[in-house]
């Protein structure tokens, strides 16, 4: 039967437990060979300013979804699986713990109304691909530089090419953006994405430069971030979905028990109703529904057009953990 693959973006036509550790220490136990895709984006005053000035609110607001390539027959074969380590964890700002409370019933799409540190720290993000303007979802994460946003690998590049005017709208709601438009400087993504744009590595990262002499998590906070966990835990998923049913103008959530896909990809999965604009966006462990925050460990990256209630997210292998630290020891300025 011949299967298709969606990539949740939006286009538009014009070891236990450890603290934020420097590289030497954090990438301990972590193959960096062959180390993360690096792409330099608005990495000057006048780039950073031509990059904001651009994303009016009228182009943000217009999206449309993009799909992704269908995949090659006996593509699970084929594709590099996760590498897996040891179990490593960097904690949320603001709270020695992430989850304390129970956990609530599962939601497969429904707005958060929940408030706490999510609706800051999680974003929409708008750059430009091949001439047509495109969004996805990302998260603030704590970070040795305060500065990294974690998104989809197809978020940073797709079709062989990275994006441009690439930019973070921490909490953004109905138009409005509350915590200001952040410019990245730099794109990571896997190797394996970069290269193949193998699903499985669907992992990338941003840079962005601060704002007013503030970085991102002075302003918005971090979410804590997780590889190497155990699969087939309770996550809560988050993203801006902006085709029909949604619009892309609040946060929608996701919860439930992750499973693994036994179909096309080494990828979990998470009954989900969110669509396109939603790539990107986090899966958090030990959420905590009245703190908001929570420990990241996947992103949103695809669906199989069979199967609409289920919302794939890559593991967080070692691949992931490398893109996390080569962005977290890189010079926001």
């Amino acid at each position: 039967m011949h299967r298709r693959v969606v990539l949740l973006s939006i286009l538009t036509l014009t070891a236990g437990s450890a603290a934020l550790l420097p590289a030497s220490a954090a990438q301990a136990g972590v193959q960096l060979r062959p180390k993360p895709a690096q792409h330099a984006a608005a990495d000057s005053a006048s780039e950073q300013r031509q990059v904001l000035t651009y994303w009016t609110e009228q182009r943000m607001e217009a999206a449309q979804p993009l799909d992704a390539p269908n995949p090659k027959k006996g593509t699970k074969l084929t594709m590099d699986e996760p590498s897996e380590g040891s179990p490593w964890t960097a904690p949320p700002t603001g709270a020695a713990r992430a989850g304390t409370e129970p956990q609530a019933a599962r939601s497969s799409g429904e707005a958060w109304t929940g408030g706490g540190a999510v609706v800051k720290t999680t974003g929409r993000i708008f750059f430009t691909t091949q001439g047509r303007n495109a969004s996805c979802s990302g998260s603030a994460v704590n970070s040795a530089n305060k500065s990294v946003v974690l998104t989809a690998g197809h978020c940073v590049k797709l079709n062989g090419t990275f994006h441009t005017n690439w930019v973070f709208v921490p909490g953004y709601s109905n138009g409005q953006r509350p915590f200001g438009t952040w410019a990245a400087t730099k794109l990571l993504t896997t190797p394996q994405w970069n290269a193949s744009e193998d699903i499985n590595f669907d992992v990338a990262a941003a840079v962005v430069v601060p704002l007013e002499g503030k970085t991102l998590v002075d302003v918005v906070g971090g979410q804590g971030v997780a590889f190497n966990q155990q699969r087939r835990q309770q996550m809560y998923g988050f993203g801006y979905p902006a085709a029909a049913p949604y619009d892309g103008s609040k946060l929608i959530y996701c919860s439930g028990r992750t499973f693994d896909d036994f179909l096309m990809s080494d990828d979990q999965g998470l009954t989900c109703n969110m669509t396109g604009g939603a790539s990107g966006g986090p899966w958090m462990l030990n959420f905590n529904e009245s703190t908001g925050l929570g420990t990241q460990n996947s992103v949103n990256s695809f669906k199989y057009n069979f199967a609409p209630n289920w919302m794939f997210g890559p593991y967080f292998g070692n691949e992931a953990q490398a893109v996390y630290q080569s962005a977290q020891n890189t010079n926001a300025l």
